[in-house]
C-alpha cells in the first residue's frame, strides 16, 4: 500500500526540474518524499526532516532508493531553495486534482497570509506572502501563488485563480481583492463572486453606505430587499447577523461604475452585533456579489469564508509552527509552504483518529501504518 501511495507522489512530482547537476548523490524525489513525510510526520524544518529520515531509514529504504543514504539537512535546504517554486506549486496543484475532487456549490475561500520569520534582515528580503484558496466544505488547500516581490496580493489572486478548477463555486474574497479584474477571473472560471467592500474602496463604499443608510434610517419600508436574521450562542457570548441584499436595476445602477463589474447580481449589508458580558459591539460590513438575492445563502457564504482563517492560517502557525520558521534563504520559504499545505490536506482527510493535527501528526511519526493511511487521503 505504501508503495502506491510514493509512487503517486512520484508521479505527481516528477515533473519538478532538479536544479543541481548532473553528479548528484540523491535522487530529488527522494529529497521531495523526505520532506513530504516528514512534514506530516511532525518536522517544521530541515535538521528535523534530515533526523525522521535516520529514523525511519530502513522502513522509507523499502520505498525510496536512498542509494547514499539520508541527505543532510544543508542538502534539503539548498535543494529546497533553488526548486523552482512555480514547478513546485503546480506539481500540488495536480496532486489536488487527482486525489480529490471539488464540491461544486461551497465557498473557495482565497485569503494572503505573511510567513513572519521568512525575513532576512541582513539581505534587505521582506517576509513573503502566500495567496491560497481553501475549499471550506472540502477542507482542502487548492492551490497557492506567492505574492512577488514590490507587488501585491492583487495580482496574485488572478494567477491562483485560474489555476484552479472551481466551476460552480462561490469565491470570496476580503476587500484587497475587490477588483474587477479579479470579478472577471471568477466569472471566467463559471464561478460566482462575493466580495467586501471597505473603506479602502472609496466610492464603491461610499454609495452602498449611503444607499442602505438611507432605507435603514426609514426601517427599509417599502425598499426592494430581501432580510434574514442568524443568533449564535455560545462560550459566554451572542452573535447576531442581520443580512439586507438587493437585486434592483436602480440600486444596482446607482453604483459608481456598476457596469464594470460582470453578472453583478446583488448589493449586501450585513450588520453583526457581539454580545459579551452585557458589553455590545456592532459592526457594519458591506459586498457586491453575482449571486441571486438570497440573504441565508449570503450569510452562510461570509461566515464561511473566515474558515480559512481557522482551517488554515491558525493550523499552519499553531501545529506547523510557520510564523517562527526560519527558513529564509531564496525560494526554500514558498516551497515549505507547499510541504505543509500537502501535509494539511492529507491530515485533515484522515478522520478515524481522535486529535487535532498536531496530534495526527505525532501518531503518523509514531505509526507506519497510520503514516500509510494518512498518505491515502482516506
Amino acid at each position: 500500500m505504501a508503495a502506491e501511495e510514493i509512487r503517486s507522489l512520484e508521479e505527481h512530482f516528477s515533473n519538478v526540474t532538479d536544479p543541481r547537476g548532473p553528479n548528484v548523490s540523491h535522487q530529488l524525489f527522494d529529497i521531495i518524499a523526505l520532506a513530504i513525510l516528514g512534514t506530516i510526520c511532525g518536522a517544521d524544518g530541515w535538521v528535523e526532516i534530515e533526523q525522521f529520515g535516520y529514523q525511519k531509514l530502513n522502513w522509507l529504504s523499502q520505498y525510496l532508493s536512498l542509494a547514499n543514504g539520508i541527505p543532510s539537512h544543508d542538502t534539503f535546504g539548498r535543494v529546497f531553495a533553488q526548486i523552482n517554486p512555480e514547478e513546485f506549486q503546480a506539481s500540488f496543484l495536480t496532486w489536488v486534482k487527482a486525489l480529490h475532487e471539488v464540491t461544486q456549490g461551497q465557498v473557495i475561500g482565497i485569503d494572503g497570509k505573511q510567513m513572519r520569520g521568512s525575513h532576512d534582515q541582513n539581505q534587505g528580503k521582506r517576509s513573503i506572502y502566500m495567496v491560497s484558496a481553501w475549499a471550506e466544505e472540502n477542507h482542502l488547500v487548492l492551490g497557492q501563488r506567492q505574492v512577488a516581490e514590490k507587488s501585491n496580493e492583487i495580482t496574485a489572486i488572478p494567477a491562483l485563480l485560474r489555476l484552479l478548477e472551481i466551476k460552480g463555486c462561490i469565491v470570496t474574497v476580503d476587500a484587497i481583492g475587490t477588483q474587477t479584474k479579479i470579478a472577471r477571473t471568477i466569472i471566467q472560471a463559471e464561478s460566482d463572486y462575493l466580495l467586501a467592500v471597505k473603506q479602502n474602496q472609496g466610492k464603491l463604499y461610499r454609495d452602498l453606505e449611503m444607499l442602505f443608510s438611507y432605507d435603514q434610517r426609514r426601517d427599509f419600508q417599502d425598499a426592494p430587499y430581501h432580510y434574514a436574521k442568524e443568533v449564535q450562542k455560545g462560550h459566554g457570548r451572542i452573535d447576531v447577523r442581520e443580512c439586507w441584499v438587493t437585486s434592483d436595476p436602480e440600486y444596482l445602477a446607482s453604483i459608481a461604475n456598476a457596469k464594470r463589474w460582470p453578472q453583478l447580481q446583488s448589493l449586501v449589508m450585513i450588520v453583526r452585533k457581539r454580545i459579551i458580558a452585557g458589553e455590545e459591539t456592532v459592526k457594519t460590513r458591506f459586498y457586491i456579489s453575482s449571486l441571486d438575492a438570497d440573504p441565508q445563502r449570503i450569510l452562510k457564504a461570509t461566515r464561511q469564508h473566515w474558515s480559512i482563517e481557522n482551517g488554515l492560517h491558525w493550523v499552519l502557525d499553531i501545529a506547523f509552527n510557520e510564523d517562527r520558521s526560519r527558513v529564509r534563504k531564496d525560494h526554500a520559504p514558498a516551497n515549505l509552504a507547499v510541504l505543509r499545505h500537502m501535509a494539511v490536506n492529507l491530515l485533515k482527510q484522515e478522520t478515524s483518529a481522535k486529535g487535532g493535527i498536531n496530534a495526527k501528526r505525532l501518531q503518523a511519526g509514531w505509526n507506519e501504518d497510520y503514516l500509510i493511511k494518512v498518505l491515502s487521503g482516506s
